[in-house]
């Protein structure tokens, strides 16, 4: 049985590897969010041809939605004869801005070798193709499969999934009675099973200051002096207070285990010049200085905490420094996310593996965050995992690009994982 779906996978190479060529080839660039229904349309011939039921939802009134972008999502659903489950695999259709120092085309989704080369290749439309192949190769091999298999293609998971799986979620595309297992093939690694991720608390902290002639400084009070000051608290005391606190979670790489924070933005004083502008600077002492900070947070510290810990820091700088004043205004947050070791997915996926790689998975937990966050806050539904082809490492990197024997791994882990949860 299982040798057939194989089979059947292997048969399909070629196919796999058009299907994540044309997928590649529409830049679903996010920011902004192009080409979100051109992607949608192409998934609804794909998958209305195996079978598939499609609705395409545009995520009306969320984050980042507008006339000139709007946030296009597909979920295609094939119920089987008898009932049972429904496995649901969700991936994400938006890619990252392209960057700089690409040595090929990337949206040309050359094959060269064993490699698909393009944005978005390995984050993480391959993924996304091999979830199709996988689903096409089982439902041919076993017509009579019991339940449902629900393939979704959804918006905006680079910038916080709410144009996406979040709005799916508040419509009750994921409640628990309808949908039982979640896979998102996010690329973490063919014999690895990412069981969640660390949480997120994102902030702007303004310093407050007075404008002033600066050849007279001293009558007015610079505010990025004062952000001087919150940089220094945060190097004396924040960061090797974070650094000494560890997880018990699987995150990786390793460093990632500590509760880390990056300062993502600053900006005070006058606004920088554009390029071929030869005008000079006005005099002035900046009156505001804006930070933002990107904390990342551990499962056992808490966002709340998290979030608390700074503004205290701040507090103190307001008791001891003259002059001092600012506030936070929060951008986001996200509460860790993490699903049990004997989950009822985890053991499909972990036998799955064994029975077509022939080893055992290695648990793992994310770094950051991804929609396995909307399932489990908003659509309550707690047995959800990423399992997917892809090196991690290159994701948002020039040259980004998959492996096809990578692709055709998990996509029999995939197949394996369906013919365990869908067959009596």
């Amino acid at each position: 049985m299982t040798d057939a779906l194989f089979a059947r996978i292997v048969d399909r190479r070629d196919d796999l590897v058009a299907l994540l060529q044309d997928l590649i080839r529409i830049p679903t660039r996010n920011p902004p969010g192009e080409n979100y229904r051109d992607i949608c349309e192409l998934l609804e011939r794909r998958l209305s041809a195996s079978g598939f039921t499609c609705t395409l939802v545009r995520a009306e009134g969320a984050k980042g939605d507008s006339d000139a972008y709007p946030r296009w999502n597909i979920v295609a659903r094939i119920e089987g004869p008898r009932p049972g489950p429904c496995v649901h695999f969700n991936s994400h259709t938006d890619v990252v801005t392209v960057g700089e120092g690409w040595t090929r085309d990337p949206f040309g989704a050359e094959l060269d070798g064993d490699r698909v080369y393009g944005r978005g290749a390995c984050d993480m439309k391959g993924g996304l193709a091999a979830s199709i192949i996988a689903a096409e190769a089982f439902i041919a091999e076993h017509p009579d499969f019991a339940g449902s298999i629900e393939i979704s293609g959804t918006a905006d998971e680079e910038s916080g999934g709410y144009g996406g799986v979040a709005y799916l979620a508040e419509k009750g595309w994921f409640d628990p009675e309808r949908v039982q297992h979640v896979i998102i093939p996010e690329p973490l690694g063919t014999d690895q099973i990412c069981l969640g991720h660390r949480g997120a608390w994102w902030a702007e902290i303004e310093t407050h200051g007075r404008i002033a002639h600066g050849s007279m400084p001293f009558f007015g009070d610079c505010a990025v002096r004062h952000m001087g000051a919150v940089l220094n608290a945060f190097e004396a005391d924040l960061f090797p207070a974070m650094a000494a606190r560890h997880t018990q979670m699987p995150v990786i790489p390793d460093g990632a285990r500590a509760a880390t924070m990056n300062l993502n933005a600053i900006h005070g004083g006058e606004r920088a010049r554009e390029p071929g502008d030869t005008s000079l600077p006005a005099c002035n002492v900046p009156d505001r200085c804006v930070l933002q900070v990107d904390r990342r947070v551990l499962v056992e510290e808490g966002v709340d905490a998290a979030a608390d810990e700074i503004v205290k820091l701040l507090d103190g700088l307001k008791e001891s420094r003259p002059g001092f004043d600012y506030e936070v205004r929060e951008i986001n947050r996200v509460i860790p996310s993490m699903t049990a070791e004997d989950a009822p997915v985890v053991t499909a996926v972990r036998a799955a593996m064994t029975d077509a790689l022939g080893r055992d998975a290695t648990f793992v937990a994310s770094p950051g965050s991804y929609d396995q966050k909307h399932i489990d806050r908003i659509g309550r539904l707690k047995n959800c995992i990423a399992y997917g082809p892809g090196i991690l490492e290159l994701a948002h990197q020039p040259d980004e690009y998959i492996e096809v024997s990578d692709m055709l791994d998990a996509t029999r882990v995939m197949g394996r994982t369906l013919e365990r949860l869908l067959l009596d």
